[in-house]
């Protein structure tokens, strides 16, 4: 039986969003970028590796400084 990686997102717009993959990446992302496009500015959003757990990885909204 194969275990199924799951990524999962913490905070910002994408707080609480779970992917399954069905093998892990050779070596998880850093930082995932999300870019928001609506009707007004363009929001750019960074999600930072965390850590990785057992069934998968967990990215973090980062906080930016200055903002």
């Amino acid at each position: 039986m194969t275990q199924t990686y799951v990524v999962r997102f913490v905070g910002g717009p994408l707080d609480g969003r779970v992917d399954s993959h069905a093998r892990a990446p050779e070596a998880p992302r850093p930082t995932v970028t999300h870019v928001h496009l609506h009707s007004g500015p363009k929001i750019v959003h960074h999600y930072d590796l965390q850590y990785a757990v057992e069934y998968g990885c967990e990215y973090h909204l980062r906080v930016e400084d200055g903002a």
